[in-house]
């Protein structure tokens, strides 16, 4: 029974799903721990709805995004320019 489900052609398969749970459960993680509209404790629930707008851009603003604000939407820029632009 092991053997028809540990083959080799079934690695990339565990390793998509891998990282699938993985992207998944850092984002929960990332949600409960520093999202400010995820409120865990009851004291923090009580508080009712805050408006607290820089704690937010904060979380909305995160490296990743600031990085990628300006680049183009290319995967190989130079590749894609090679073969597009005028001579």
């Amino acid at each position: 029974m092991a053997n028809r489900w540990l083959r080799p052609e079934v690695y990339p398969l565990f390793a998509a799903v891998g990282v699938a749970v993985g992207i998944c459960g850092f984002q929960l993680v990332r949600n409960i721990c520093i999202n400010p509209e995820v409120r865990v404790t009851k004291e923090n629930r009580a508080a009712g709805v805050l408006d607290n707008f820089a704690e937010g851009e904060k979380y909305s603003e995160h490296f990743l995004r600031k990085y990628v604000r300006n680049k183009t939407p290319e995967i190989m820029p130079s590749i894609n320019s090679f073969f597009t632009d005028p001579k």
